[in-house]
């Protein structure tokens, strides 16, 4: 594969299985009749992409004077076309400059390290990657997709060598991506993404559903998990960097058969890990602790394909139910042998699901309204080991969040389960009582409602103003949970201990001794990285 036109050190792609092309299994795929869609018509069609030619001239790593805002080249003025698959982008004014036949996008911290690959003329599909990988997580499904579509791939920030310019939401990341396409000149497009990949698709067809054409969700659900876990991930890393997430990427991500057959993939994929930006890691959880869009997933109206490996533990089965029975036009697609990076693990199955999707939903395309794709049958099985296997699977709907009449209680909720926990929330609640539930309603709505919701202080400093509040005033027994609450809002341990000191020196040696024991407990519990 062509070195990407892309700014830093990126891990290398796949290594071969028993030699052969660098990046592709050298395995022969099955027998199967090739999915060619056919000429794009009407809005599917891309618009040729005018693509800015700015030579990055600034050292790695600096930090520009701010935003800029990336700006496509006009027609008449286009950069002359690339190399098929060499074309690339960057993200923020720190990329040095693109190596030869690649292109640059303007210097902006809003736009998205990217790189092309297929024809120019062809319709773009945009693949997203999952957190803690690089666009090369797609590497097995280029050949294929590539000889019907403009593949369109992006790194996160901070991942892959892309700047670390933060995105602290899922909308972020999506705002960032529709701004990269529209310097390219690229309005309408499919969309396939995994993990934190699916989500910024999920959240385009919400938000701009005329500009998705298609989707393919992979690995993906409508909300990660619970907030809690991911808060405690960010916590882990802030306080142990990436090593203990890298080190349990492998059970997250593969079968123990795969893992243990293919060492070279998995010392690849952790490497991916420990490579990635700190901080822009931190970022993406937090983006994804506030991820939640059951409650909208009947308004995604583009034809979807939601696939997941069998074996998943992530995201599994369960999760893509969920996905199936909220959104009209989904189909569901298992992929045996799978867990959770299933287009790593069983590339083959992967490919051919998302040719039959994409190929499908480009024949259905209208000028006037979204598509909506007829049903799908499953493609007759091949004789490969690796078999896709699709069904479409009746699932309950979600239960639906009853809306309250007052709008401080709702964000006080929303804010008290995000600062403490859900857990602790749950625990309060689950101990209320006729008697005491007036006073926990008081508490959210105007503690938690208002003040914890006012803009004047970020959480941080509301922190430190709680944990010396609590000392000061002895009422240690609420010292645990706000401590808690401090590392998830982003002071680490080092700065807990700065607070405390501080205290000890103005509200005395016996307050802050209690102070520490209480605290040295929760910071060893939250920051120990799992076994």
């Amino acid at each position: 594969m062509p070195a990407p036109g892309a700014p830093g050190s990126f891990p290398a792609p796949y290594p071969p299985l028993g030699g052969g092309t660098p990046g592709f299994p050298e395995a022969a795929q099955p027998d199967r009749a090739p999915l060619a869609p056919p000429p794009p018509q009407g809005p599917f069609a891309p618009q040729p992409p005018h693509i800015a030619s700015v030579p990055q001239t600034a050292e790695a790593g600096q930090q520009g004077p701010g935003p800029q805002t990336a700006q496509a080249a006009p027609a008449q003025h286009a950069a002359a076309p690339t190399p098929q698959g060499t074309q690339g982008g960057t993200q923020g004014p720190s990329a040095p400059s693109a190596p030869q036949g690649a292109q640059a996008s303007a210097a902006a911290p809003r736009t998205l390290q990217y790189r092309f690959d297929g024809p120019e003329d062809a319709p773009v599909l945009v693949i997203g990657p999952s957190l803690g990988t690089t666009w090369h997580m797609w590497d097995r499904q280029i050949p294929e997709l590539s000889q019907h579509w403009r593949v369109f791939r992006y790194d996160l920030p901070g991942h892959g060598g892309a700047p670390a310019h933060a995105a602290a939401s899922v909308a972020e990341l999506g705002d960032r991506l529709l701004a990269t396409l529209d310097g390219l000149g690229v309005q309408r497009f499919g969309y396939a993404g995994c993990s934190i990949g699916g989500a910024v698709g999920a959240d385009l067809a919400l938000r701009h559903p005329h500009r998705v054409a298609s989707l393919a969700l992979v690995a993906s659900s409508p909300r990660f998990g619970t907030p809690d876990e991911f808060r405690q991930r960010g916590v882990i890393v802030r306080t142990n960097g990436l090593e203990p997430m890298a080190r349990t990427a492998p059970e997250r991500w593969f079968t123990p058969g795969f893992a243990a057959a293919q060492p070279a993939i998995v010392e690849w994929a952790v490497q991916m890990v420990r490579t990635t930006d700190p901080g822009c890691y931190i970022a993406a959880c937090e983006a994804l602790a506030a991820f939640d869009i059951r409650a909208a997933l009947g308004r995604i109206g583009v034809p979807t394909l939601v696939l997941v490996g069998a074996e998943d533990q992530v995201t599994g089965p369960a999760e893509a139910r969920t996905l199936v029975a909220g959104i009209p036009d989904a189909r569901l697609a298992l992929v045996p042998g799978a867990s959770h990076l299933a287009p790593v693990e069983q590339p083959a199955a992967v490919s051919d699901l998302l040719l039959m999707h994409f190929s499908t939903a480009w024949q259905q395309d209208t000028s006037a309204a979204i598509p909506v794709l007829p049903h799908v049958t499953a493609p007759a099985a091949p004789s490969a080991p690796f078999v896709p296997v699709a069904e479409i699977a009746p699932a309950a709907t979600p239960d639906a969040v009853a809306p309250t009449p007052d709008d401080r209680y709702e964000q006080g909720t929303k804010v008290r389960r995000e600062v403490l926990g859900d857990a602790h929330v749950d625990a309060v609640n689950d101990t209320a009582d006729v008697f005491t539930e007036d006073f926990q309603e008081l508490v959210t709505r105007y503690a938690w409602g208002e003040v914890w919701s006012r803009d004047g202080l970020d959480r941080r400093t509301r922190s430190v103003i709680t944990l010396t509040a609590l000392v000061t005033s002895g009422h240690l027994e609420g010292l645990a949970a706000h401590t808690r609450a401090a590392l998830r809002n982003g002071l680490t341990p080092a700065e807990i201990k700065e607070v405390l000191l501080q205290t000890a020196v103005y509200c005395g040696i016996p307050a802050a001794g209690a102070a520490f024991a209480v605290a040295q407990k929760v910071i060893q519990e939250e920051t120990t990285p799992p076994a």
